[in-house]
């Protein structure tokens, strides 16, 4: 893998951004996430917030940087160090997800663009392991990698105003899950029953960046009742270890 140095440069006043080539690979994000984790020793003991996207990580101050470029030369020693993305520690997470017709109401729509049973669409969708790049857009918003290329499809022209909770989408070639009630233009093919992000809990967000989640199809039966326990706070989210 390259060893040569990402551009690194100050964002505004109170912050700094360090940018990659500007491509989207799983390779690719093993190497942000490695220097992301090494970035984020350095600043353990400050209130700043390191986050990635595709190709990038932001360090967020959140007040002005007092000696920015003093910062800047701490972060680029970051990449003299030893690149081991090979033990990225990532975990798996079962995610349940009811394809019933009242939840995915652009199945049919889908399944008429792409000549595909609404049964295909539902086998295609679960099949794949899908690896968590970053979160954005709404916290705990997941960008997912890895949608087989059958389901590829352009998001609506005329988003709506209002995308449930839990709302299960496909826009272009990625996949993703509506955290909370928003507007959105991405084709809605199910729903899942899970609180993706809490600010109640000690770690809001339920995934993190760098993990791989893959869904089940579970019945409206057994929705209602998975829906049920994570309203009562006694769901156990399956998930096991996986290096990534």
């Amino acid at each position: 893998m390259s060893r040569d140095l990402p551009q690194i440069s100050p964002l505004g006043d109170n912050a700094i951004l360090v940018q990659f080539e500007q491509i989207i690979s799983e390779e690719l994000l093993n190497k942000v996430l490695y220097y992301r984790n090494l970035i984020q020793q350095i600043y353990i003991e400050q209130k700043v917030e390191v986050i990635n996207t595709y190709n990038s990580i932001l360090i967020n101050y959140f007040v002005t940087i007092e000696d920015v470029y003093s910062d800047v030369e701490a972060i680029k020693k970051v990449f003299d160090q030893y690149n081991d993305t090979k033990n990225i520690e990532s975990s798996i997470f079962e995610i349940p997800v009811c394809y019933d017709l009242n939840f995915g109401v652009d199945l049919e729509f889908i399944a008429k663009e792409k000549n595909l049973e609404i049964s295909e669409i539902i086998s295609l969708h679960i099949q794949p392991e899908y690896r968590v790049y970053f979160m954005g857009f709404l916290p705990g918003f997941l960008y997912l990698g890895g949608l087989d290329e059958k389901l590829h499809i352009s998001r609506k022209s005329q988003p709506r105003m209002k995308i449930e909770k839990g709302a299960v989408g496909i826009g272009e070639n990625q996949t993703g899950i509506y955290p909370k009630v928003s507007p959105g233009g991405w084709q809605i093919i199910g729903n899942c029953p899970l609180n993706f992000f809490d600010n109640k809990r000690e770690y809001p967000s339920l995934i993190s960046a760098g993990d791989y989640i893959k869904f089940k199809s579970v019945d409206r039966e057994e929705y209602d009742r998975i829906k049920q326990q994570v309203e009562q706070g006694n769901f156990q989210l399956k998930k096991q270890d996986r290096n990534g």
